[in-house]
């Protein structure tokens, strides 16, 4: 019985998971042979006997198992995939489309769009600045405020004429939306604009020869798919401009904090970080290549976790900043943010080193301490308080109370001294009162930082204010200012003045302050690309409006 168990598996394992060696196969064989004439029962034998003899040789079910185990080795070809079943090696070619990279939101988008680039360049794309000559466009989105993803809806308008045009070439344009915009609304840009060929999530770029190819064929492709483990670790980012002497060194991707008003954790995922080995071999690059500043990047770059090395997995965890929890289980083992910048500021002593955008959270004293030692690292960190009040910052679940945030600067600036402070604040979110707004203005006066990032809130999708808190502070009130008001001129541009008194043309004696609906002259005194702003002259009204302007208000001072 073993010995028939044992060759019935043979059968099966020989034949691919066929059971030939069932007793019904071999009974329709031998009613069939009964037909047969002597000469052709003769050559049946002969073929079941070479079969069985093959069958007695092959290998046994215990072969395929110790194969199912044993890794595989792959072809050694480091820089080309296998195509899929549906597209040639040839297909998966740029063949010297030339493409066109436009970037919007943060730095890592720009990190994102060298790796994109990087990746192209070398399944045979050319690179374009003219946008008139370029056979695929790629749109490097992002989507942390409705206004950065209306901005991309109305690049989409601009670019559907040049879409149009060429259609009547020999080479259609492709038009490909990549980023957080990509992995947040999928279905509705493939849905709303036809015009879009390809979208790639922030953890889909090495998978762009492929969904080009696709859409060559004038189908819609799009991969959106978030990696538990992609970091890009072993893609080497083509600078945008071969003069650089900054460059931007991605070393982690993701963020696991799960802030309330954020939908980074769903448009790039968990935490992951690149090996530290990998992150050295990039900066020592650059270095060759006579780069003098380098700024480590990452969601919650100081949160930095290399869990790769089994032989740092047993090392104690950093401790947290003072006063700070968070909203995940605290990780343990691996490198650290602080062994990492100590290892990168050794690379070379005579290039800067910069990290951004960190989690007030992690600032243990080695990391502090490593700033205050080292030349060469940057004596400046950007802290990010979002607001000054202690209740909303537990409705925005930032893991710290003002006062442990206060405490945090204090210590800080007793470990580094001269140390130069930057932080991001948000206007109007979920519930915040009068009370909490002028509570964030008081840390703004109290921490005197050096810059300041302050942004309206924006509701975003999939975040928990979005399921669980009302969106109720109106957007007036969370754009306003204390000292200036602003309105639109005649070209629809923002401009920008002070809250004062001011004379009213309709009566010179009468001094006034501006109020909603009412007409001013302003002198503008300096400008941004989209704003500005200026001195305010008088209230007027639109039909004395020229009559009023007097010569000394319309000359240069």
């Amino acid at each position: 019985m073993e010995g028939s168990a044992e060759r019935k598996l043979r059968l099966c394992a020989r034949s691919g998971g066929l059971l030939r060696g069932d007793p019904g196969w071999w009974l329709g064989a031998s009613v069939a042979a009964h037909s047969l004439r002597p000469a052709e029962r003769q050559q049946e034998d002969e073929v079941r006997k070479d079969f069985t003899s093959k069958l007695d040789t092959g290998p046994t079910f215990q072969d395929f198992l110790r194969s199912a185990s044993t890794p595989q080795e792959k072809p050694s070809s480091p820089d080309v995939e296998d195509p899929p079943p549906y597209l040639t090696a040839d297909e998966l070619l740029g063949r010297q489309r030339k493409v066109y990279l436009e970037t919007y939101g943060c730095q890592m988008n720009v990190n994102d769009t060298e790796i994109a680039w990087s990746i192209l360049q070398k399944s045979g794309y050319l690179r374009t600045s003219n946008l008139q000559e370029a056979d695929v466009i790629l749109l490097v989105t992002c989507s942390i405020r409705e206004k950065a993803e209306q901005t991309i809806w109305n690049r989409l308008r601009q670019l559907k004429a040049l879409k149009a045009k060429h259609l009547r070439s020999r080479v259609p344009l492709k038009i490909g939306i990549l980023g957080c915009m990509a992995e947040r609304l999928k279905e509705e840009i493939l849905n709303r604009e036809k015009m879009v060929d390809i979208l790639a999530g922030p953890d889909a770029y090495r998978d762009l020869p492929r969904l080009l190819a696709v859409a060559e064929s004038g189908q819609q492709a799009a991969n959106v798919l978030l990696s538990l483990d992609e970091t890009y670790a072993d893609v080497m980012p083509i600078q945008t401009s071969p003069s650089a002497t900054c460059a931007f060194v991605s070393i982690m991707r993701g963020c696991d904090n799960m802030c309330s008003y954020c939908i980074v954790p769903f448009t790039r995922g968990r935490e992951r970080s690149r090996p530290v080995a990998s992150i050295l071999e990039e900066v020592r690059k650059l270095s060759e290549q006579g780069l003098k500043e380098v700024t480590l990047l990452g969601q919650n770059v100081n949160s930095f976790w290399d869990n790769s090395e089994i032989q740092f997995s047993n090392i104690t965890s950093t401790h947290l900043s003072r006063g700070f929890s968070t909203n995940y289980k605290t990780k343990q083992g691996g490198l650290r943010f602080a062994h990492l910048l100590d290892e990168v500021s050794r690379v070379d002593p005579e290039m800067r080193i910069r990290f951004t955008s960190p989690h007030p959270k992690d600032f243990p004293d080695e990391v502090l301490q490593l700033i205050h030692e080292r030349d060469n690292i940057c004596k400046q960190i950007h802290l990010p308080a979002q607001s000054g009040s202690s209740r909303v910052l537990e409705a925005m679940r930032r893991g710290y109370s003002r006062e442990a945030y206060v405490e945090l600067i204090h210590h800080i600036r007793e470990s580094i001294p001269g140390v130069s402070l930057s932080s991001d604040f948000i206007a109007g979110f979920c519930g915040e009162t009068e009370e909490d707004h002028l509570q964030t203005v008081s840390l703004l006066r109290e921490v005197q930082y050096n810059t300041g990032f302050l942004f309206a809130y924006s509701m975003r999708q999939k975040t928990r204010a979005y399921h669980r808190l009302k969106d109720d502070v109106r957007e007036e009130l969370s754009k306003r200012s204390a000292t200036d008001l602003c309105g639109r001129n005649d070209g629809n541009l923002k401009v920008i003045f002070p809250d004062v008194e001011m004379e009213d043309v309709t009566n010179s004696e009468l001094r006034v302050r501006a109020q909603p609906g009412d007409y001013v002259l302003v002198k503008i005194t300096s400008a941004s690309s989209q704003t500005l702003k200026g001195h305010v002259l008088c209230r007027t009204t639109l039909k004395d409006s020229t009559a009023y302007c007097r010569p000394e208000w319309i000359a240069s001072e």
